[in-house]
């Protein structure tokens, strides 16, 4: 499929999306959204996609946020429909059953910054930017950002970035646990890679069990988080993998796993 806002790239079993509007610092339009979700439909359907990598074009913006023009034809229910758009968007990234990992290269505000925390982690530039600046224009996050940010950096620092809509550099980010690592911006990519490739070397039943693990049991109490991982440990037995992962560490070689996610 062609698209106008981003650019799709697959290579060794590794997915990209660069969002690419870099003459307004890749802002979020709703063509820039539905595009988007396109693109995840297309890699959700691509069984030889193992993980997939999101970042921005040029060297200053991920994804500086929405693109604030055309708030001012919102009314309310527009802003609901658009809001209703992210939310939707968003649980989509989260739930996609391959890794996601988002390659911060500059600003990541409002629903950048959103965008950002629904991927299953995050390396970011030195130079990168992250924040929910919404509140300076009289708004408040739209795309899920009032609940992910809470859950990553806890209630406290989520208020305080909220209402104060500061921004905050790579490495405080990563301090309070929202980024896993910081890079250089000419090394940003190449370690992103690195981490994909060693990702994609393993099973695909098994990560996506591990995934919906992991994201399902933030849900519930422990007990039910607990009964959730031994119902996806026994389905990783559904995949030749484990037979491969066994033999292969008993042989003492490199397991080549080759198992299905298809339903």
């Amino acid at each position: 499929m062609e698209y106008n806002n981003i650019v799709v790239q697959v290579k060794e079993g590794i997915a990209t999306i660069t969002f690419n509007r870099p003459e307004i610092l890749n802002a979020l339009n709703e063509e820039a959204l539905k595009e988007f979700s396109n693109a995840l439909d297309e890699i959700h359907a691509n069984e030889d996609i193992r993980v997939l990598i999101l970042t921005g074009a040029g060297e200053k913006s991920f994804i500086a946020g929405a693109d604030i023009k055309q708030f001012l034809t919102f009314n309310t229910l527009k802003a609901k429909l658009f809001s209703e758009m992210g939310r939707v968007l968003m649980n989509k990234l989260q739930e996609l059953p391959i890794p996601v990992i988002a390659a911060v290269n500059g600003f990541a505000l409002g629903g950048g910054c959103e965008v950002a925390m629904a991927c299953d982690f995050i390396y970011a530039s030195e130079n990168a930017m992250f924040g929910l600046p919404e509140i300076t224009l009289g708004i408040i996050p739209g795309f899920g950002g009032t609940q992910r940010l809470p859950r990553l950096v806890g209630v406290s620092m989520a208020k305080e970035l909220i209402f104060t809509g500061k921004m905050i550099p790579a490495q405080e980010a990563k301090n309070m646990g929202l980024a896993n690592k910081v890079c250089s911006q000419e090394q940003l990519m190449d370690d992103v890679i690195k981490t994909a490739k060693t990702i994609a070397s393993k099973g695909k039943v098994s990560l996506r069990a591990a995934k919906q693990a992991i994201n399902n049991g933030m849900n519930v109490d422990l007990t039910t988080g607990c009964r959730m991982e031994i119902d996806a440990f026994a389905l990783c037995f559904t995949s030749p993998d484990v037979k491969e992962g066994a033999l292969a560490f008993l042989e003492k070689r490199t397991p080549d796993f080759k198992g299905s996610l298809k339903e």
